[in-house]
């Protein structure tokens, strides 16, 4: 049964920079698998520099887990395999040709095959890493099955992209994709969506689903806000989550016989000159999307958003699981008077500085960069973080809990149901300037290896 969901508590971040709803299509000459994208991997090379792949070509697997493959999301010639300390590998760089060539994996009728030749079919091609699981969003064991899967047809987050825009025309992909996943799992796949702006008409026609509405501020849009209003986990229970526009590669793969990664990739932020939406593959880029379209050379870029986004060079590549890239201004600068400034055009939820005070001030957009504008210092309890924190969790019990390593703690106050993103909105307003999320995932990486996960 469908429901409509309210989320009283949280905050909206407004900000200048919001895509126009445009497409471009253009040509990227590179792409990357990062292996840092999947938590909890170890991967092991399948491929050596200077060889030629295809579209669904083997890259490397994932150590203790064999048949979780990654696969390359273009054509081309492995340009370099990239190492960091220890040689662990941080990218694998595929130098991409214009016309994309596939491994055929062969058209499929759901109908025709069973939960296991759908499973295996997911996991040669490489499209069984589209999922996630939560506890730890790591990528599910082929061996387990989750109690529900939730599909995201939204974001909440700052300058995020429009749904309605992402999956345009692909209806076909998205049922498809819903029907295997269905037959593969036999449980419920709820298809969230928001009540106003950016609602995916693809979305709320598909079938054999549960269709629920998500309104309020932000982190509606989060997936473990979801999970906890529609399906709470417990110790031991899974719950498997994607992306829209990974659930049409999923359809992608019986419709076409192919892995086509192909997306939308919203380039937002007040620094872009040109704020609006690329056709890319996964692990694009950057460089090919950002050349002359900034408006400063201090530049943070973000595969993501400025709440829970991570940052990258401008020689980087998006992230696997990310939609959108923001472009703010770098804070390496000194400011006259600092906090003691009036700072009308500063957001301010605790009223540190004047615009705080003034009308409206959290539905006004404003202009932000990455100054801390001050010092770390004590982590003290305010009582603000339960502001903006909409879930049933002690937000600053469970922070400390995390500290201090207490397992048994961080069990009994929900660590199972969180991650680090929802606690960007601690983070923003916390005035000790405490890495919360870093602090969260230490907690969470803890708790997976204690459960083997």
């Amino acid at each position: 049964m469908s429901k409509a969901i309210k989320i009283t508590k949280g905050l909206d971040l407004n900000l200048f920079g919001e895509p126009m709803p445009e497409v471009v299509e253009t040509f990227v000459g590179e792409y990357a698998l990062k292996p840092k994208d999947f938590i909890g991997l170890i991967p092991k090379l399948l491929v050596e520099e200077g060889e030629s792949v295809k579209a669904g070509t083997p890259l490397f697997y994932a150590k203790g887990k064999e048949k979780v493959i990654f696969t390359s999301p273009v054509s081309g010639t492995v340009k370099q395999v990239k190492r960091g300390e220890k040689r662990v590998i941080e990218e694998v760089i595929i130098s991409a040709e214009e016309t994309v060539e596939y491994l055929d994996f062969g058209v499929s009728s759901i109908s025709e095959l069973s939960a296991e030749q759908i499973k295996e079919k997911l996991l040669t091609s490489g499209a069984w890493t589209v999922l996630r699981q939560r506890p730890y969003s790591v990528i599910p064991n082929p061996d387990t099955m989750p109690k529900c899967i939730i599909v995201s047809g939204f974001s909440s987050a700052p300058l995020a992209p429009d749904y309605s825009i992402l999956l345009k025309g692909l209806g076909a992909e998205l049922q498809v994709g819903v029907d295997a996943l269905k037959k593969m799992t036999g449980v419920t796949i709820h298809v969230n969506v928001p009540a106003e702006k950016g609602v995916a008409e693809e979305l709320t026609k598909l079938e054999n689903v549960e269709i629920n509405t998500f309104f309020g501020k932000h982190p509606c849009g989060n997936v473990s806000v979801q999970i906890e209003k529609l399906d709470p986990i417990n110790k031991g229970e899974r719950v498997w989550f994607l992306d829209a526009q990974d659930l049409v590669v999923i359809g992608r793969l019986f419709l076409e016989g192919r892995y086509n990664t192909e997306r939308l990739v919203a380039l937002t932020g007040q620094e872009v000159s040109h704020p609006q939406y690329y056709k890319v593959r996964k692990g694009a880029s950057i460089a090919s999307l950002i050349y002359n379209n900034t408006t400063s050379a201090e530049l943070r870029i973000i595969s993501g958003n400025v709440l829970s986004g991570t940052k990258i060079e401008k020689e980087g590549f998006v992230s696997a699981y990310d939609n959108q890239v923001t472009i703010i201004k770098e804070g390496n600068y000194a400011e006259f008077m600092g906090w003691i400034a009036p700072g009308t055009k500063k957001f301010s939820f605790s009223r540190t500085f004047l615009a705080g005070f003034l009308t409206n001030c959290c539905k006004r957009k404003y202009k932000v960069d990455t100054n801390l504008h001050g010092g770390k210092r004590p982590f003290v309890v305010t009582g603000e973080f339960e502001k903006v924190f909409p879930m049933d969790i002690y937000p600053m019990q469970l922070i400390k809990a995390c500290i201090m390593e207490d397992i048994d703690m961080m069990e009994q106050l929900g660590i199972y149901e969180v991650a680090p993103e929802d606690f960007a909105l601690c983070e923003l307003i916390d005035s000790s300037k405490t890495d919360i999320q870093e602090i969260i995932s230490k907690g969470l990486e803890l708790m997976r290896k204690e459960m083997g996960e």
